[in-house]
């Protein structure tokens, strides 16, 4: 783990030139990225009782609207996240195609807030950056960290990093705040770190 008081500089400087080098990716490129990651074998088990929560993605993010299209057909149960403040957990909303949404904090779509909330199962996770050793920078704020941790304080969850291949770095400086992620899904490969 990193030294704590050079963790969040560190941090800022790799997100910075990570969403840089993401932002630059062509848009044709971004989208056939998703649906590459989504014409893959999914590297779960899908049963109806499954919940996956997704996100709604915002600017040069992947989006894993395609592949939750495909779990959902598969018969998985489709949530999404919705913000109750800073340095709270997710809650994560039921959703699914066609339903209606509200503009949450920075312009992001959320469920309604009379959306069952529920816990999923597996939760797709945005980010900045990754490594190999599980580890992501994501946007400053924590609720991922935040939400995973108190999920997995309940039930076995699988945290699963979509991205970009462009979005590997060799080292995250991790902390022990930093929740690890189980997979890692880009547009080249399925990185899987649950052997570890």
């Amino acid at each position: 783990m990193s030294d704590l008081t050079e963790t969040p500089s560190a941090k800022a400087a790799l997100r910075i030139a990570a969403l840089a080098l993401r932002d630059a990716l062509p848009p044709a490129e971004r989208q056939a990225a998703a649906e590459t990651i989504a014409a893959r074998p999914f590297p779960l088990a899908i049963k109806p009782s499954l919940i996956v929560s997704g996100f709604m993605p915002l600017k040069s993010e992947i989006s894993p609207l395609p592949l939750m299209k495909k779990l959902a057909e598969q018969g998985a149960q489709l949530a999404l996240p919705a913000i109750a403040g800073r340095g709270k957990p997710l809650i994560m909303r039921a959703w699914k195609f066609g339903d209606p949404f509200k503009a949450g904090q920075w312009g992001i779509r959320e469920p309604l807030p009379e959306a069952l909330q529920v816990d999923p199962d597996i939760l797709i996770v945005p980010l900045a950056c990754f490594d190999r050793a599980g580890h992501r920078i994501g946007y400053g704020a924590g609720y991922y960290d935040m939400t995973i941790a108190a999920l997995r304080a309940k039930k076995p969850v699988v945290a699963i990093g979509i991205a970009f291949a462009a979005q590997e770095i060799p080292q995250v400086p991790a902390t022990e705040r930093d929740a690890r992620l189980d997979l890692v899904l880009t547009e080249r490969e399925v990185i899987d770190f649950r052997q570890d």
